[in-house]
């Protein structure tokens, strides 16, 4: 459960105390890069979260207006997730951090063709990226290859 005054008003403190667990990055690499927008297409992630996990993290990046939450017009019993401005705002850190795992980590999945592109022109692949969220697409996501090769 999170605090509800913070630690300190540094900026960084800032940052983890609103998304400083894995499972809420997760959450927002799931919806930007892979185009996941339900509790069960977020069960399906290979990090396998738990049902009261993510529950939990749902309800908290709502509260903090990085995810919002709609009724699926196909079918009313399903929710949809999708980043807010917030939410999309997070791409430059999720890139970031994907640069650093890439660098660090032999066995890192981030792609060398996207690390190049995001290396020669970070402020244009984010500005992309954040243009792509925003139209209701993914990044990385196999159907957004065919469309998006920039991005790929």
């Amino acid at each position: 459960m999170k605090r509800a005054d913070q630690k300190s008003h540094c900026a960084v403190n800032f940052a983890l105390e609103a998304i400083g667990d894995p499972w809420s990055l997760l959450i927002v690499r799931d919806i930007a890069f892979d185009g996941k927008h339900t509790f069960k297409e977020f069960l399906g992630s290979e990090e396998r979260i738990a049902t009261n996990v993510l529950t939990d993290r749902l309800n908290r990046l709502q509260q903090i207006d990085v995810i919002s939450k709609h009724q699926d017009p196909t079918d009313r019993r399903v929710s949809v997730y999708t980043l807010t401005e917030k939410g999309i705002d997070l791409i430059p850190s999720l890139f970031e951090l994907s640069k650093w795992s890439y660098k660090y980590d032999p066995k890192s999945a981030a792609s060398k063709e996207f690390a190049a592109l995001y290396d020669e022109d970070p402020q244009g692949t984010i500005k992309r990226a954040q243009t792509t969220v925003r139209e209701g697409r993914a990044l990385f996501a196999p159907e957004e290859a065919k469309t998006n090769p920039t991005l790929d």
